[in-house]
């Protein structure tokens, strides 16, 4: 599995449940990397999205404890209440084709299943409310590329286009308990 995001400078992710930049660069990127294939997110994810969709020529599985069967069969989606229900539903994915794009809790939950990260680190301050784990400083992960796109022109951001490899992972067994007590936000979505 993988995970895909933009970031800025400090590692921010979004602000009023939004991105923090509108880069076609970084879309351009983000749409060769899933087109036609699997994504996860949150429910704040899907809200985010225009009309409350998801994204168009991908299978979109979305974790809520809270939705209904009626509003993903209505809307398109592949719902999720629980992380256990959810590592069922990964167990039948392409794990390389499968890409964790929002939000910060999937990030944070989910980082430790996935084996590569494709980051668009913006070289700007994007006044971010919500962060993602810096990846230079975790020792799982190592930086195997980086390109440079964007910032050509005057008020345009350099984008670094950076892929991360985590040397080991957890995808065998998506057995959800990474410790014998688990994180508060997970509390409430194991015990579905």
């Amino acid at each position: 599995m993988n995970t895909i995001f933009a970031a800025d400078s400090k590692w921010g992710l979004g602000k009023k449940n939004g991105l923090l930049f509108d880069l076609k660069k970084d879309m351009r990127h983000f749409v060769e990397h899933t087109k036609g294939k699997t994504v996860v997110m949150g429910s704040n994810t899907l809200r985010s999205f225009p009309g409350g969709m998801p994204l168009k020529n991908r299978l979109n599985i979305v974790l809520n404890p809270d939705g209904t069967d009626d509003d993903a069969k209505e809307k398109g989606y592949v719902l999720a209440k629980s992380l256990p229900e959810l590592f069922g539903l990964l167990k039948e994915q392409d794990l390389d084709n499968t890409y964790v794009i929002g939000g910060a809790m999937m990030y944070r939950t989910l980082l430790p299943y996935c084996k590569y990260a494709y980051v668009t680190k913006v070289d700007a301050d994007g006044g971010a409310e919500v962060f993602h784990e810096n990846l230079d400083l975790l020792p799982d992960w190592k930086l195997i590329e980086e390109g440079r796109a964007g910032g050509q022109r005057l008020h345009h951001p350099l984008l670094h286009l950076r892929k991360f490899k985590r040397k080991s992972t957890r995808l065998r067994g998506f057995h959800p308990s990474f410790t014998t007590k688990k994180p508060s936000h997970l509390r409430r979505l194991l015990s579905k």
